[in-house]
Protein backbone atom coordinates (compact mmCIF):
# COMPACT_ATOMS: atom_id res chain seq x y z
CA UNK A 1 0.00 0.00 0.00
CA UNK A 2 1.24 3.52 -1.01
CA UNK A 3 2.18 5.93 1.81
CA UNK A 4 0.17 8.80 2.34
CA UNK A 5 1.24 11.96 1.00
CA UNK A 6 1.91 14.80 2.48
CA UNK A 7 1.53 18.47 0.68
CA UNK A 8 2.47 21.65 2.46
CA UNK A 9 0.57 25.06 1.59
CA UNK A 10 1.71 28.49 2.95
CA UNK A 11 -1.35 31.17 3.19
CA UNK A 12 -3.84 28.34 4.60
CA UNK A 13 -5.69 30.81 6.02
CA UNK A 14 -8.85 32.39 4.87
CA UNK A 15 -7.71 35.47 4.50
CA UNK A 16 -8.28 38.78 5.71
CA UNK A 17 -8.36 42.09 3.49
CA UNK A 18 -7.29 45.33 5.03
CA UNK A 19 -8.78 48.67 3.52
CA UNK A 20 -6.54 52.27 3.87
CA UNK A 21 -8.34 55.75 3.55
CA UNK A 22 -5.54 56.30 1.21
CA UNK A 23 -3.25 55.03 -1.44
CA UNK A 24 -2.35 52.00 -1.45
CA UNK A 25 -4.43 49.37 -0.78
CA UNK A 26 -3.50 46.33 0.48
CA UNK A 27 -5.63 43.15 -0.87
CA UNK A 28 -6.04 39.81 -0.31
CA UNK A 29 -5.71 38.25 -3.10
CA UNK A 30 -5.31 34.64 -2.33
CA UNK A 31 -7.99 34.49 0.02
CA UNK A 32 -9.50 31.24 0.68
CA UNK A 33 -7.46 29.48 -2.25
CA UNK A 34 -4.82 27.93 0.75
CA UNK A 35 -8.30 26.97 2.67
CA UNK A 36 -9.69 25.71 0.05
CA UNK A 37 -6.79 23.65 -1.29
CA UNK A 38 -6.20 22.48 2.22
CA UNK A 39 -9.76 21.22 2.56
CA UNK A 40 -9.53 19.11 -0.77
CA UNK A 41 -6.14 17.78 -0.13
CA UNK A 42 -7.37 16.56 3.16
CA UNK A 43 -10.58 15.20 1.61
CA UNK A 44 -8.65 13.15 -1.04
CA UNK A 45 -6.60 11.34 1.59
CA UNK A 46 -3.50 13.47 2.03
CA UNK A 47 -1.56 14.94 5.39
CA UNK A 48 -1.86 18.72 5.27
CA UNK A 49 0.26 21.00 6.89
CA UNK A 50 -1.83 24.15 6.92
CA UNK A 51 0.59 26.93 7.59
CA UNK A 52 -0.75 30.52 8.23
CA UNK A 53 0.64 34.25 10.02
CA UNK A 54 -1.35 33.87 12.81
CA UNK A 55 -3.26 30.35 13.53
CA UNK A 56 -6.02 30.38 16.26
CA UNK A 57 -7.66 27.44 18.22
CA UNK A 58 -10.70 29.19 16.40
CA UNK A 59 -9.78 27.88 13.14
CA UNK A 60 -11.87 25.79 11.25
CA UNK A 61 -8.70 23.82 10.26
CA UNK A 62 -7.32 23.72 14.01
CA UNK A 63 -11.17 22.44 15.39
CA UNK A 64 -10.84 20.17 12.61
CA UNK A 65 -8.79 17.90 15.00
CA UNK A 66 -7.77 15.55 12.46
CA UNK A 67 -4.39 13.42 12.91
CA UNK A 68 -4.05 14.12 8.60
CA UNK A 69 -4.27 18.02 9.24
CA UNK A 70 -1.42 19.99 11.03
CA UNK A 71 -1.31 24.05 11.56
CA UNK A 72 1.10 25.51 11.77
CA UNK A 73 2.81 28.89 12.17
CA UNK A 74 4.78 30.56 9.10
CA UNK A 75 4.84 34.10 8.28
CA UNK A 76 6.63 34.98 5.14
CA UNK A 77 8.36 38.31 6.27
CA UNK A 78 9.53 36.52 9.19
CA UNK A 79 12.55 34.47 7.70
CA UNK A 80 13.67 32.60 11.13
CA UNK A 81 9.83 30.95 11.06
CA UNK A 82 10.03 29.04 7.50
CA UNK A 83 12.14 26.37 8.69
CA UNK A 84 10.83 25.54 12.39
CA UNK A 85 7.23 24.89 10.12
CA UNK A 86 9.34 22.66 7.55
CA UNK A 87 10.86 20.78 10.20
CA UNK A 88 7.26 20.45 11.89
CA UNK A 89 5.51 19.49 9.32
CA UNK A 90 8.43 16.42 8.52
CA UNK A 91 7.83 15.29 12.01
CA UNK A 92 4.55 15.08 12.25
CA UNK A 93 4.49 12.82 9.16
CA UNK A 94 7.74 12.23 8.05
CA UNK A 95 7.83 13.49 4.50
CA UNK A 96 6.85 16.52 2.48
CA UNK A 97 6.03 16.01 -0.85
CA UNK A 98 4.74 18.80 -2.46
CA UNK A 99 4.85 22.86 -1.91
CA UNK A 100 1.99 25.16 -2.34
CA UNK A 101 3.61 28.78 -2.50
CA UNK A 102 0.07 30.25 -2.51
CA UNK A 103 0.47 32.90 0.44
CA UNK A 104 0.24 36.17 -1.14
CA UNK A 105 -1.41 39.70 -1.80
CA UNK A 106 -2.18 42.49 -3.85
CA UNK A 107 -0.88 46.12 -3.35
CA UNK A 108 -2.98 48.68 -5.32
CA UNK A 109 -3.53 52.10 -6.07
CA UNK A 110 -1.32 54.64 -8.38
CA UNK A 111 1.81 53.63 -8.18
CA UNK A 112 3.08 57.76 -7.51
CA UNK A 113 1.22 56.93 -4.29
CA UNK A 114 2.63 54.06 -2.99
CA UNK A 115 6.00 54.04 -0.46
CA UNK A 116 9.04 52.27 -1.44
CA UNK A 117 8.30 50.40 2.13
CA UNK A 118 5.13 49.10 0.67
CA UNK A 119 7.12 48.40 -2.17
CA UNK A 120 9.26 46.15 -0.32
CA UNK A 121 6.48 44.74 0.99
CA UNK A 122 4.58 43.34 -1.72
CA UNK A 123 7.99 41.48 -2.99
CA UNK A 124 8.85 40.30 0.41
CA UNK A 125 5.55 38.50 0.70
CA UNK A 126 4.44 37.65 -2.93
CA UNK A 127 8.06 36.69 -4.10
CA UNK A 128 11.50 36.83 -2.11
CA UNK A 129 9.14 34.80 0.78
CA UNK A 130 8.25 32.37 -1.23
CA UNK A 131 11.93 31.88 -2.64
CA UNK A 132 12.86 31.50 0.73
CA UNK A 133 10.58 28.79 1.39
CA UNK A 134 11.30 27.08 -1.80
CA UNK A 135 15.14 27.48 -0.94
CA UNK A 136 14.28 25.89 2.64
CA UNK A 137 12.54 22.79 1.25
CA UNK A 138 14.56 21.70 -1.70
CA UNK A 139 17.16 19.72 0.60
CA UNK A 140 14.44 17.64 1.86
CA UNK A 141 12.98 17.16 -1.67
CA UNK A 142 16.27 16.00 -3.01
CA UNK A 143 17.05 14.23 -0.21
CA UNK A 144 13.79 11.66 -0.82
CA UNK A 145 15.19 11.88 -4.71
CA UNK A 146 11.53 13.74 -5.71
CA UNK A 147 9.22 16.19 -5.06
CA UNK A 148 6.83 19.18 -6.34
CA UNK A 149 6.39 23.00 -5.99
CA UNK A 150 3.07 24.50 -7.24
CA UNK A 151 3.22 28.54 -7.01
CA UNK A 152 -0.06 30.18 -7.19
CA UNK A 153 0.13 32.95 -9.68
CA UNK A 154 -2.03 35.34 -11.65
CA UNK A 155 -2.64 36.66 -14.97
CA UNK A 156 -1.41 39.68 -13.37
CA UNK A 157 1.93 38.12 -14.02
CA UNK A 158 1.01 37.80 -18.03
CA UNK A 159 -0.84 41.53 -18.55
CA UNK A 160 -1.05 44.86 -16.31
CA UNK A 161 -3.84 47.09 -15.79
CA UNK A 162 -3.82 50.33 -14.22
CA UNK A 163 -3.32 50.67 -10.27
CA UNK A 164 -2.00 47.59 -10.12
CA UNK A 165 1.48 47.86 -11.21
CA UNK A 166 3.56 46.52 -7.72
CA UNK A 167 1.33 43.43 -8.03
CA UNK A 168 2.00 42.47 -11.53
CA UNK A 169 5.50 43.42 -11.08
CA UNK A 170 5.41 40.87 -8.68
CA UNK A 171 3.80 38.32 -10.58
CA UNK A 172 5.86 38.98 -13.68
CA UNK A 173 8.51 38.11 -11.23
CA UNK A 174 7.15 34.73 -9.94
CA UNK A 175 6.54 33.12 -13.71
CA UNK A 176 9.91 34.60 -14.77
CA UNK A 177 11.44 32.38 -11.61
CA UNK A 178 8.76 29.63 -11.63
CA UNK A 179 10.15 28.60 -15.41
CA UNK A 180 13.56 28.61 -15.18
CA UNK A 181 13.16 27.24 -11.62
CA UNK A 182 11.67 24.14 -13.79
CA UNK A 183 14.45 23.49 -15.76
CA UNK A 184 17.09 23.36 -13.11
CA UNK A 185 14.65 21.37 -10.94
CA UNK A 186 13.25 18.43 -13.87
CA UNK A 187 17.02 17.10 -13.54
CA UNK A 188 16.19 16.58 -9.75
CA UNK A 189 13.07 14.64 -10.00
CA UNK A 190 11.48 17.25 -8.72
CA UNK A 191 8.45 19.37 -10.67
CA UNK A 192 7.83 22.70 -10.55
CA UNK A 193 4.33 24.45 -11.67
CA UNK A 194 1.93 27.47 -11.86
CA UNK A 195 -1.52 27.56 -11.22
CA UNK A 196 -2.63 30.99 -12.98
CA UNK A 197 -6.52 31.76 -11.69
CA UNK A 198 -7.43 35.04 -13.97
CA UNK A 199 -10.30 37.02 -14.47
CA UNK A 200 -11.31 37.31 -10.62
CA UNK A 201 -11.73 34.62 -8.18
CA UNK A 202 -15.45 35.10 -7.02
CA UNK A 203 -14.72 33.85 -3.17
CA UNK A 204 -12.10 36.18 -2.81
CA UNK A 205 -12.55 39.94 -0.85
CA UNK A 206 -9.71 41.22 -3.91
CA UNK A 207 -11.83 41.66 -6.76
CA UNK A 208 -15.08 42.72 -5.38
CA UNK A 209 -13.68 45.34 -3.27
CA UNK A 210 -10.91 46.30 -5.65
CA UNK A 211 -12.52 49.34 -8.21
CA UNK A 212 -14.29 50.69 -5.61
CA UNK A 213 -10.75 51.19 -3.12
CA UNK A 214 -8.17 51.09 -5.32
CA UNK A 215 -8.25 54.26 -7.81
CA UNK A 216 -9.68 57.53 -6.18
CA UNK A 217 -6.40 59.59 -5.41
CA UNK A 218 -8.67 61.95 -3.30
CA UNK A 219 -6.39 61.64 -0.31
CA UNK A 220 -2.99 61.15 -2.06
CA UNK A 221 -2.56 64.18 -3.15
CA UNK A 222 -2.57 63.40 -6.88
CA UNK A 223 -5.87 65.02 -7.81
CA UNK A 224 -4.33 65.46 -11.87
CA UNK A 225 -5.02 61.49 -12.12
CA UNK A 226 -8.72 62.35 -10.84
CA UNK A 227 -10.27 61.89 -14.57
CA UNK A 228 -7.97 59.22 -15.03
CA UNK A 229 -8.89 57.01 -11.94
CA UNK A 230 -12.57 58.02 -12.57
CA UNK A 231 -12.69 56.11 -15.64
CA UNK A 232 -10.31 53.15 -14.62
CA UNK A 233 -13.07 52.29 -11.79
CA UNK A 234 -15.84 52.43 -14.19
CA UNK A 235 -13.16 49.46 -16.19
CA UNK A 236 -12.58 47.80 -13.01
CA UNK A 237 -16.32 47.10 -12.46
CA UNK A 238 -16.78 45.67 -15.99
CA UNK A 239 -14.32 43.36 -14.56
CA UNK A 240 -15.62 42.54 -11.51
CA UNK A 241 -19.10 41.43 -13.70
CA UNK A 242 -16.98 38.77 -15.52
CA UNK A 243 -15.44 36.97 -12.22
CA UNK A 244 -16.55 33.33 -12.73
CA UNK A 245 -13.92 30.97 -10.87
CA UNK A 246 -14.19 30.20 -7.44
CA UNK A 247 -11.43 29.44 -4.72
CA UNK A 248 -12.80 25.57 -4.75
CA UNK A 249 -12.19 25.84 -8.91
CA UNK A 250 -8.27 26.81 -8.06
CA UNK A 251 -7.88 24.04 -5.73
CA UNK A 252 -9.41 21.85 -7.47
CA UNK A 253 -7.09 22.89 -10.42
CA UNK A 254 -4.21 22.73 -8.01
CA UNK A 255 -5.32 18.97 -7.34
CA UNK A 256 -4.59 18.13 -10.91
CA UNK A 257 -1.39 19.97 -11.17
CA UNK A 258 0.07 18.08 -8.65
CA UNK A 259 -1.55 14.15 -9.36
CA UNK A 260 -1.90 14.67 -13.33
CA UNK A 261 1.72 13.13 -14.11
CA UNK A 262 2.56 15.49 -17.06
CA UNK A 263 5.63 17.88 -17.37
CA UNK A 264 2.54 21.03 -17.68
CA UNK A 265 4.38 24.11 -16.67
CA UNK A 266 1.08 26.60 -16.77
CA UNK A 267 -2.67 25.78 -15.20
CA UNK A 268 -4.92 28.52 -16.05
CA UNK A 269 -7.85 28.81 -14.39
CA UNK A 270 -10.49 30.99 -14.58
CA UNK A 271 -12.82 33.81 -17.55
CA UNK A 272 -11.13 35.51 -19.90
CA UNK A 273 -13.65 37.45 -21.00
CA UNK A 274 -11.75 40.42 -21.66
CA UNK A 275 -9.82 38.63 -24.14
CA UNK A 276 -6.48 39.76 -21.99
CA UNK A 277 -5.03 36.61 -22.23
CA UNK A 278 -5.98 35.98 -26.01
CA UNK A 279 -4.59 38.76 -26.69
CA UNK A 280 -1.77 37.61 -25.23
CA UNK A 281 -0.65 34.55 -26.86
CA UNK A 282 -2.68 35.38 -29.74
CA UNK A 283 -1.58 38.52 -30.59
CA UNK A 284 0.30 38.61 -33.87
CA UNK A 285 2.70 41.27 -32.89
CA UNK A 286 3.55 43.29 -29.36
CA UNK A 287 1.36 46.15 -31.51
CA UNK A 288 -1.56 44.83 -31.69
CA UNK A 289 -1.55 43.43 -28.36
CA UNK A 290 -1.07 46.85 -26.96
CA UNK A 291 -3.66 47.71 -29.13
CA UNK A 292 -6.22 45.89 -27.65
CA UNK A 293 -5.42 46.45 -23.72
CA UNK A 294 -5.34 50.13 -24.60
CA UNK A 295 -8.34 49.93 -25.85
CA UNK A 296 -10.09 48.59 -23.01
CA UNK A 297 -8.41 51.36 -20.54
CA UNK A 298 -9.17 54.28 -22.94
Amino acid sequence: MAATKTIFITGASSGLLVAFKTLPVIHSLHAGIGLASAKLFHSTGWNVVATMRTPTPEHELVKMDEPRMFVHRLDLQEFTSIQPAIDAGIERFGTIDVLLNNAGYGLSGLFEAIPREKVQEQFDVNLFGLMDVTRAILPHFRANHGGGVINVSSGAGFWAQPTTSMYSASKFALEGFTEALSYELASQNIFVKSVVPHGGITSTAFFTRFGASAVSPAESGLSSYNAFSAHIAECVRKMVAGAGASSADVAETILTAVTDGTDQLRYFIGNDARGFLQARYASRSDEEYMAHMRSYFK
